[in-house]
């Protein structure tokens, strides 16, 4: 009986848990090149929180309707960001001129790290929050430093989708 709730405990978990692996350098020095890190899906995110959110399609649309589970994830383009404002907030200057004062419902300003390098709301404008996959939680294997541990060779987790920091 034990091992039944275990399995379903597990299967919970990997529902609401998305190991993704960031490429580019837009988030740097928080977050590096092969960097995997651990998104927590279904929690609204909050200002200052970093988010995996998906990356629209050239001409500004989506590729189809947001993923609503982890088996969604793979075949999708994601970017890594910053929560820079919520529904409700100021619009942040890094976005004007913008018509509204307020951030709409619904949206969110994301902005990289490292701001020379990074494609985010000043490019895209505001994201759905509907395309945010979740919020990054940590690395797996992080060191005291939060750099991984573990190789970057080409284990089951490193075969994790890739999330692209700059496009």
């Amino acid at each position: 009986m034990t091992s039944g709730w275990a399995a379903l405990a597990l299967a919970a978990l990997s529902r609401k848990l998305v190991v993704v692996t960031v490429r580019g350098s837009s988030m740097s020095p928080a977050f590096q090149d092969g960097d995997r890190v651990l998104v927590r899906r279904g929690s609204p995110p909050a200002v200052g929180q970093v988010v995996v959110a998906e990356r629209p399609v050239r001409g500004g649309g989506w590729p189809g309707d947001p993923v609503r589970s982890a088996a969604g994830v793979r075949g999708r383009q994601w970017l890594i960001k910053r929560v820079e404002a919520v529904p409700g907030d100021r619009v942040p200057r890094a976005l004007a001129p913008m018509p509204q004062e307020r951030v709409p419902p619904g949206r969110l300003v994301l902005l990289g790290d490292n701001r020379a390098v990074s494609v985010d709301s000043r490019e895209l404008g505001y994201f759905p929050a509907d395309r945010v996959l979740g919020v990054v939680l940590s690395r797996p294997g992080a060191g005291p430093r939060g750099y991984p541990t573990e190789s970057r060779g080409r284990s089951a987790a490193s075969r994790s989708p890739a999330v692209d920091s700059q496009k």
